[in-house]
């Protein structure tokens, strides 16, 4: 059990590494993790920040550790999945990477973030028909999406195809 003042502690250290973070400041998020102690008795939010610091610094194979345990504590948190996701794309794991968004679909079925990244996934898999499928869904939930879609690399392998072109223009898509 975390008595009053250790638990004001961490909660301060996190925000400080929150602030780090988000000025791009993820050598110093690190340095203030590392204040907390023993990684293995971190709480799922400072893993999940700490793995957030890794993967800013795009120490990918790094972050998996942090991001997993993170996952482990906090399975219905999807912005640990899409981390750990985007490290394993990063290191050549679609496989990988799909399964993390996966597990972020079941934590959240309505997140259209999470659709789309799992179309660019597919996409890049060769699975023209789960990406199409995915981008549907994303787009449905969250149409802001068409716009990204059109200059997103990860739809080169099918953005010539007709039924991508027709999903991104709204319409059916063919047999």
């Amino acid at each position: 059990m975390m008595d009053s003042r250790t638990r004001v502690r961490r909660i301060k250290l996190q925000r400080e590494a929150e602030g780090y973070l988000e000025l791009g400041l993820s050598r110093r998020a690190l340095m203030v993790l590392a204040r907390m102690g023993d990684p293995t008795r971190l709480d799922g939010h400072s893993l999940y920040l700490w793995g957030e610091a890794l993967r800013s610094l795009e120490r990918f194979d790094d972050a998996l550790t942090p991001l997993s345990r993170a996952a482990e504590i906090e399975p219905e948190n999807i912005h640990i999945w899409l981390a750990l996701g985007w490290c394993h794309k990063r290191l050549g794991k679609l496989d990988l990477a799909i399964e993390d968004l996966e597990e972020a679909l079941a934590a959240d079925p309505n997140e259209s973030v999470i659709h789309y990244n799992l179309a660019c996934y597919w996409s890049l898999a060769g699975n023209k028909q789960r990406a199409l499928g995915y981008l549907e869904q994303s787009l449905a939930l969250d149409p802001r999406f068409a716009r990204q879609t059109a200059t997103e690399p990860d739809f080169d392998p099918i953005r010539d195809d007709p039924d991508f072109q027709a999903v991104i223009k709204g319409q059916p898509v063919g047999d």
